[in-house]
């Protein structure tokens, strides 16, 4: 039950619903849609145990799960109607081992956010758009919109101004707080150059944090006649590619991927992001026949950073962003037509001791994390992998 649910509309329930769901059920699910609209989420039905919703009980967050307010929790009564501030929110189902009851049904669509500043964290910079329209209603000139560094311009085109903004550089500050990484800018619009003013200066403070799998986009004003909030969530960016030596020279481009059965594979994750303090490591690997199922017939080749494969090795890399890992072609493969690769790549501050990223074997996954460690988890599924035919089971 639960995952990740990304359609503009769509159904959540119970399991089993409209029958009984089961007992000790945890179902979490993450909705997320288009940048700058907003998810309105209305329940249908709920048929749970009453009372004070201490054993079975539906929560709403605005956002992702472990880093959210909490719009609402209950368990019976009316049919709410949830509105989130951002284009993410978060349901959690939850009941004990004691009594069943029919559940709920909800039905959830996206909603434009209605503002005139757009935001997207992509992998290289901050993409921030303001209406022309909205200034000059508010009586602001666009030749008045800059960053904190003037050296850097926007784009200006009859409806919009433009900019493109570096976590890097730019006046781009970063600061660690708690789980997050944040890269912040400010963007300024002036009033006219008068002596005496009739409006105050409007400063748009742009923020885009690095959140668990996601990244938490922000905009507000401040010292502002108009209150302008606006969240967002988009992704990090990462790939995984196989090559054909230990020299890591030459990518294997072909798809699939035909190997032999005693045959060493090379794979290097490389992180898409200017950052230079960021660092990537492997936190489990694990081969399925199912590139959707990695449960049902799995083969560990590591995992929360212990091998648990014999071949398994990992390698120096030149950079931070890129790590380098290797095994060899396992019996698994030969019982199966084709097998799919799902890694869990962990991204950590560089330096940072406490992180998974440093202790390596030693962080499994009971071990109690470190709340001050900044890091981000990522899953990334590669392959079709395939034996040679000379190297594939007869008959």
């Amino acid at each position: 039950c639960g995952g990740s649910v990304s359609d503009s509309s769509g159904m959540l329930q119970s399991p089993n619903y409209p029958g009984s769901y089961p007992n000790n059920a945890d179902c979490v699910w993450e909705i997320q849609v288009e940048n700058n609209f907003r998810v309105t989420l209305t329940f249908r039905d709920i048929a749970m145990q009453s009372g004070t919703c201490q054993y079975d009980y539906i929560e709403v967050y605005d956002g992702p799960l472990h880093s959210s307010p909490l719009l609402g929790r209950f368990c019976s009564g009316s049919f709410p109607t949830y509105v989130s501030s951002s284009n993410m929110m978060s349901v959690r189902f939850h009941s004990d081992s004691r009594y069943s009851f029919r559940g709920f049904q909800a039905h959830y669509s996206s909603i434009p956010a209605g503002h005139n500043t757009t935001i997207q964290c992509l992998p290289d910079y901050m993409h921030v758009v303001v209406s022309r329209q909205y200034l000059q209603s508010q009586g602001y000139s666009a030749r008045r919109v800059t960053l904190s560094d003037s050296r850097c311009r926007p784009t200006v085109t009859v409806q919009e101004v433009v900019f493109n903004i570096p976590y890097s550089g730019c006046g781009t500050t970063q600061e660690e707080n708690n789980d997050t990484i944040n890269y912040s800018n400010t963007i300024r619009i002036a009033s006219s150059g008068s002596i005496i003013k009739r409006k105050k200066n409007i400063n748009l403070h742009i923020s885009c944090r690095m959140l668990r799998k996601s990244w938490q986009q922000v905009v507000y004003a401040a010292e502002d006649t108009v209150d302008v909030s606006q969240h967002q969530f988009g992704r990090y960016d990462m790939n995984i590619t196989f090559y054909d030596s230990p020299a890591f020279l030459r990518q294997v481009r072909s798809s699939p991927y035909h190997v032999g059965l005693n045959q060493n594979l090379y794979l290097q994750a490389c992180l898409h992001s200017p950052d230079p303090n960021l660092r990537v490591a492997v936190s489990t690997c694990v081969a399925s026949p199912d590139p959707r199922d990695f449960n049902t017939l799995a083969y560990y080749l590591v995992k929360n950073g212990c091998p648990r494969d014999p071949s398994y090795a990992t390698y120096s890399s030149p950079s931070s962003h890129f790590a380098r890992f290797k095994f060899n072609a396992f019996e698994f493969m030969s019982r199966h037509p084709s097998v799919y690769l799902k890694c869990q790549m962990l991204v950590c501050r560089l330096g940072d001791r406490s992180s998974r990223c440093h202790r390596g074997c030693r962080a499994r996954a009971r071990a109690r994390r470190d709340t001050s460690s900044a890091e981000d988890e990522m899953e990334v599924v590669v392959g079709p992998l395939q034996l040679r035919e000379e190297d594939a089971p007869s008959g």
